[in-house]
């Protein structure tokens, strides 16, 4: 049973302890999150994931995306939207997959860049890779403050201009090696989005893509579950151990083709469940989807847990999957 994150691991900036790195500092060409994204991808594959992130290490999933992005600008710890949301011409989050693949390489030949993932059109078990991962254009806008360019009649336009400059980052991700790209939507579930403006925005930011695509949609999806199942995606990632009524709306549901990023860990509580509790919950998805329906993963990012914790909770995850495969 394949088994992936969602995105963000605890794994602080690291100040320089070498000569080697002081002397960068002084030079300032030293990067403080390198070392953090190598801990992080040390620590999934030393528990076992196959289809590992960077650790989301430079900021939290609005921040990274909110610095830099053309008409946005990040102050005061809020984002905001000031001009008119342009594609920009370098690559927010390639840096980062370069690293985790090279770092990951260094431990097992088994990593690939690209889409190895897939074989004859279906997810392979035994697929060692790296994820990017993408906050959605419809989170992004209704997370800021928009200020100027655009009104608040006019979001849905900002969300499709959102649409096609993170298209544009999809794409540079991509050539860095990631395996697999990951939409991040949870306003998805809030009832504060538009769906169908956020499927036109979905469509725009895959579009010329190769690699398998997932959408991580967090909370309660009751109300929206059968509306993401037709966004244009390889699987639908959702919360099934924080908020196990999620269970029910698999229920003689038709996924039509899409697999389910089945979360299986609570990431909003330090306590690690043991492998015997995960395996009861994924045996619950494997009775109602089967197996081959399922990728495994822990229900949101891991950033706002110990280091130790989040570790734990991804082994016994893998332990627990494995027993099942």
């Amino acid at each position: 049973m394949l088994t992936t994150v969602v995105g963000s691991y605890p794994s602080p900036p690291q100040e320089p302890s070498s000569f080697l790195s002081r002397i960068s500092s002084l030079l300032a060409s030293y990067d403080s999150y390198q070392a953090a994204v190598e801990f992080a991808v040390r620590e999934q594959i030393k528990a076992g994931v196959n289809i590992i992130s960077t650790g989301q290490v430079r900021g939290d999933m609005v921040e990274i995306f909110a610095r830099d992005i053309t008409g946005m600008v990040w102050e005061d710890g809020t984002s905001k939207i000031k001009g008119r949301i342009l594609p920009i011409n370098y690559s927010i989050g390639a840096k980062d997959i370069k690293i985790a693949l090279k770092t990951a390489k260094n431990i097992s030949e088994d990593f690939k860049t690209g889409s190895t993932v897939l074989h004859g059109g279906e997810f392979r078990e035994d697929a060692r890779g790296v994820k990017g991962i993408i906050t959605g254009p419809t989170t992004l806008v209704l997370s800021s403050r928009m200020e100027g360019f655009y009104t608040l009649e006019k979001r849905d336009k900002a969300i499709i201009d959102m649409a096609q400059a993170l298209n544009r980052e999809a794409k540079y991700l991509e050539n860095a090696g990631a395996a697999m790209i990951q939409f991040d939507e949870p306003f998805l579930s809030t009832g504060m989005a538009d769906i169908k403006t956020a499927y036109k925005a979905i469509k725009i930011t895959q579009n010329g893509l190769k690699v398998p695509l997932a959408m991580h949609v967090c909370g309660d999806v009751g109300q929206v579950f059968g509306k993401l199942l037709k966004f244009p995606v390889d699987i639908i990632d959702c919360e099934f151990a924080g908020i196990e009524k999620n269970l029910e709306i698999l229920q003689n549901t038709d996924l039509g083709g899409k697999k389910i990023g089945f979360g299986c860990v609570d990431t909003k509580t330090e306590r690690v469940e043991s492998p015997e509790e995960i395996r009861t919950l994924i045996e619950k998805g494997v009775e109602i989807i089967g197996a081959e329906n399922m990728i495994v993963d822990p229900d949101c990012g891991m950033r706002m847990l110990p280091a130790e914790a989040a570790y734990q909770k991804l082994k016994n995850m893998t332990e627990a999957s494995g027993w099942l495969s």
